[in-house]
């Protein structure tokens, strides 16, 4: 069998790409080169290894095996182009790390200050629900995982490194308006419940925390973005559960307020996963140490 590293690494962006013509651009090479490197890959393992079906592309079950091992050997050489770049004294490489949508309001400053203290690596985030980072960490194609909720069905290293309360919002008071709040949970009964959708980690703490106190809401309204809830909080059309760290310093200039009341904040955390097996590249080591740096500072 003879296939190139170049080739498992075009075969690897057609796998996460679906496309030919996008993993020909991965690669920068034109797309007949790629769809004559990609023939030259199945024929050198005599099996078919994708299907195209409405211009889309899907692995057979030989193409997942081979997927799973070029990732397998790609991540393995990527770990040793490091672990030689700090021998020489370089940091050098490459960072991936998929969060949930919620992240994003802490995490690019986090990287930020890590790409100021290593100038020349690369970094790839991406920024999903809940159900985009579990499928990615179930396919292993990241160096780390940020989320509140982390499967309980797979086999994974899961470090807590920040705490992630969940506040009740309400609309801030205009000028001369006087808004009568809600004093407890039995007073949300009559109000509208503002929350993310179903499957997200958020909702997920939300629900549990509801079910514990045996409370279920009225009126419900869901929306799949925390922006989507601070608007219509603002609004007036209700009030609404979200992460602190998605309301910034200044609630007031969003035209929001916390509220506080008996067993709120609800209680979440952050958590930085990887599948247990897998062995972290020193990049990937090193900022895995960053967040749980940030955790320390915020305790």
């Amino acid at each position: 069998m003879n296939i190139t590293f170049r080739q498992l690494r075009l075969f690897l962006a057609l796998a996460d790409t679906g496309s030919v013509s996008q993993a020909a651009r991965t690669l920068h090479v034109t797309q007949p080169t790629a769809s004559m490197q990609l023939r030259e890959v199945t024929q050198a393992l005599g099996m078919p290894l994708y299907e195209v079906i409405g211009r889309k592309v899907y692995l057979t079950q030989a193409g997942h095996e081979l997927a799973r091992t070029a990732r397998n050997m790609v991540d393995e050489w990527e770990r040793l182009e490091q672990t030689v770049g700090l021998l020489h004294g370089m940091h050098k490489g490459r960072l991936q790390v998929s969060v949930v949508s919620t992240a994003k309001y802490f995490i690019p400053r986090l990287i930020g200050q890590f790409c100021q203290e290593h100038p020349h690596i690369d970094v790839a985030i991406e920024v999903l629900n809940r159900d985009g980072v579990v499928e990615r960490l179930r396919h292993n194609r990241d160096d780390l995982y940020v989320m509140s909720q982390p499967p309980a069905d797979m086999d994974l290293e899961d470090a807590v490194f920040m705490a992630n309360p969940l506040v009740l919002i309400g609309p801030k008071a205009r000028r001369g308006q006087h808004l009568q709040l809600p004093q407890s949970f039995h007073d949300l009964k009559t109000q509208r419940l503002i929350l993310r959708e179903p499957g997200s980690g958020t909702r997920m703490a939300v629900n549990a925390s509801f079910a514990a106190r045996k409370f279920r809401p009225g009126l419900l309204m869901e929306l799949g973005s925390n922006e989507a809830i601070k608007e219509a909080v603002a609004a007036g059309l209700g009030y609404g559960i979200v992460s602190r760290h998605a309301l910034g310093k200044a609630p007031a200039a969003q035209g929001l307020r916390v509220i506080d009341l008996a067993g709120l904040p609800i209680a979440s955390a952050w958590h930085v996963v990887y599948p247990r097996r897998k062995s972290l590249s020193p990049l990937a080591q090193k900022f895995l140490q960053r967040l749980m740096q940030l955790g320390a500072s915020k305790a």
